[in-house]
């Protein structure tokens, strides 16, 4: 991981293949990521912005504490970096867990996954170009696959138009999360892009909670949304902000910058076979032919857009 370098792109020299240390850290975050989705179900009655917000605010502070441990240098960004790292923070983070939560009230949640399962196909398409490269083939063909596993597992659903309207616009966000941190990795590493985001999410979140707080308002309002958090949905806020946001983020943003963001668009197949797994650990019963058969076609989605060629296709 490179946090010192002073170009504004990660190298785009090819190397003969992924090294699998490389993607273990993707993996590993994709596993989090899939995993909040049964910790999330307890915040349904939570308040979204304070709950968020909150969140992102302890993770932050998490991340600058283990950099400085670490010995990680974290620069301060310059000129376009910050609207960079603000685009991150309002898509990725803001905006989608608003799409996602006015969604499912539209929509059945497996419309919402399926919508952001498509997200390797973006990232293999658009990533690359963003990299100055072109768009690999072998990804290309093989994100298709990956994402058609991640519909089997993930179901379908019923919904209306605005149902679809949030699950396009939840999956243009997570789309987001990836490709704005492309021009920025180079120079801030995934360090840096992780703290810079997420304190600027919390920042942004927190202006929501006091924004839209009636009839309290400031701090008044934010204080009494907290009040109103329950100790199971303060422990799951605490697990999103460890795990899911300090976390996943670096392992998933040390991915990218190794591997390129088309490959590791890939790895977001992992996330719905997790949220799977979770659901069998949480009682909801044995995977039904569907799911297994999901599980195999990811499989061989991964084994397709992952072996040999570009490093960085």
């Amino acid at each position: 991981m490179n946090t010192s370098a002073t170009s504004t792109a990660p190298s785009v020299a090819p190397v003969p293949s992924v090294s699998p240390r490389d993607l273990v850290p993707g993996v590993i975050g994709m596993t989090l990521v899939g995993s909040s989705v049964t910790v999330s179900r307890s915040l349904v009655g939570a308040p979204l912005f304070a709950s968020q917000a909150v969140r992102y605010a302890a993770a932050a502070l998490i991340l600058v504490a283990l950099a400085r441990v670490a010995r990680v240098p974290l620069v301060r960004p310059r000129g376009r970096e910050w609207l960079w790292l603000a685009g991150i923070a309002a898509t990725g983070l803001v905006l989608f867990n608003v799409a996602v939560v006015r969604g499912v009230a539209h929509a059945e949640p497996a419309v919402i996954a399926v919508a952001v399962a498509c997200v390797p196909i973006l990232l293999g398409l658009v990533g690359p170009l963003l990299e100055g490269r072109r768009p690999s083939r072998r990804v290309l063909l093989a994100a298709p696959v990956v994402v058609a596993g991640a519909l089997l597992v993930e179901g379908t659903g019923r919904t209306d138009a605005a149902g679809v309207g949030w699950a396009a616009l939840a999956l243009a966000c997570e789309a987001c999360f990836t490709l704005l941190a492309v021009p920025v990795l180079g120079r801030h590493g995934a360090w840096g892009v992780s703290v810079h985001a997420v304190w600027l999410g919390a920042v942004m979140l927190a202006g929501l909670t006091v924004f839209t707080g009636r009839p309290a308002s400031g701090s008044a309002a934010f204080a009494a949304w907290l009040g109103s958090l329950t100790a199971g949905q303060w422990a799951a806020v605490g697990y999103l902000a460890v795990l899911v946001t300090a976390v996943a983020f670096l392992l998933w943003y040390r991915t990218v910058a190794a591997v390129g963001s088309g490959r590791a668009g890939l790895l977001a197949g992992v996330a719905p076979l997790a949220a799977a797994g979770a659901g069998v650990l949480g009682g909801g019963g044995t995977p039904g032919p569907a799911v297994w058969l999901g599980l195999v076609v990811v499989i061989a989605g991964l084994a397709l857009g992952l072996r040999g060629g570009d490093g960085r296709g």
